[in-house]
């Protein structure tokens, strides 16, 4: 064998693995395409399902959202009512109430002066703006 057939030899071996080791390189990368498109169609199958879930819990919660919304305007509409209703009954009645309490308070007092001639008794405290002090106390005998 001469130096050239050797180095032929050689050439032809150095192919023989490399062929070799690319078609073990190639085997590997298939399954790993295999297991990752089985991967995406199993994540795929679990989340169209989870996706329409979530679609119909928010169209769900968008209906609420609209009922709890539809609530608040009327409760604000009542309290609106309620309100123009006690302030027309504050100005139809209120005067008139207060004038009647104060023409029952006269005659009150009228029908208690009535009955007690006698003078009414000086108050025992005096007021000053503001708070009421009691006047000065009577020392008991002892």
């Amino acid at each position: 064998m001469t130096g050239g057939e050797v180095a032929g030899i050689l050439v032809a071996v150095f192919w023989a693995i490399l062929v070799s080791f690319l078609a073990v390189v190639l085997v590997r990368l298939a399954q790993t395409l295999r297991a990752t498109t089985k991967l995406v169609v199993d994540v795929t199958e679990q989340a169209v399902p989870l996706l329409a879930d979530a679609s119909a819990t928010v169209r769900s919660a968008q209906t609420q959202l609209d009922r709890v919304d539809a609530i608040a305007t009327d409760v604000q509409e009542v309290t609106s009512n309620a309100s123009a209703l006690s302030t027309t009954v504050a100005s139809t009645f209120g005067g008139p109430l207060v004038k009647v309490a104060a023409f029952g308070y006269g005659v009150r007092r009228a029908m208690s002066r009535k009955n007690d001639d006698a003078p009414a008794a000086p108050s025992r405290r005096t007021v000053i703006v503001g708070r009421t002090v009691p006047s000065a106390r009577r020392k008991r005998k002892g």
